[in-house]
């Protein structure tokens, strides 16, 4: 199985896949963590952050899952995921495919702005920004959308969320 997370940056995706993936590490052994921030630098850190190098890290992220998961190891993975392609490879080619879109409205996320992300697109000093200079179109196909745009919603009730919708959907 794989789930993949998707959403802006700042939507919670990380800390969202933390708790999705302690709640199914409690059931069985063969559950990894993918973060695509995380992936950049395993793989050298090679890339930056131009819509050319983030599709070659989003393909990157698709093969890897799809070794895992052609070895029996569930994945939870936290990426961007901008491209409408990949999240369509990986419907193809990956093994009970489960994709969560988790919505924040992008005003929302830059009140936010914990990194100063996107307040650094918006004065110019910072570029590749998706949502800002770069493109972002919610997934077409989401087996669930969950909104972390609001204050009463945390990590937890959100992984609880996902967690009942995998056991309803592979059970």
């Amino acid at each position: 199985m794989v789930v993949w997370l998707i959403g802006l940056a700042g939507a919670g995706k990380t800390t969202v896949a933390r708790e999705v993936f302690a709640r199914l590490r409690q059931r069985k052994p063969n559950v990894v963590l993918l973060d695509g921030d995380d992936v950049r630098t395993i793989m050298g850190d090679d890339l930056g952050h131009s819509l050319e190098d983030r599709h070659r890290n989003a393909w990157r992220i698709c093969r890897l899952c799809r070794y895992l998961d052609t070895q029996g190891i569930d994945v939870v993975c936290a990426i961007l995921s901008i491209f409408g392609e990949t999240q369509d490879w990986n419907r193809e080619n990956l093994s009970r495919y489960f994709e969560v879109y988790i919505e924040v409205p992008l005003e929302v996320l830059r009140a936010r702005d914990p990194k100063g992300l996107y307040s650094g697109a918006l004065a110019g000093r910072i570029k590749n920004v998706v949502g800002i200079d770069l493109p972002f179109t919610p997934p077409h196909q989401a087996d669930l959308v969950v909104n972390n745009g609001r204050a009463d919603v945390t990590p937890d009730l959100l992984a609880d969320q996902i967690v009942a919708e995998l056991d309803q959907r592979f059970s």
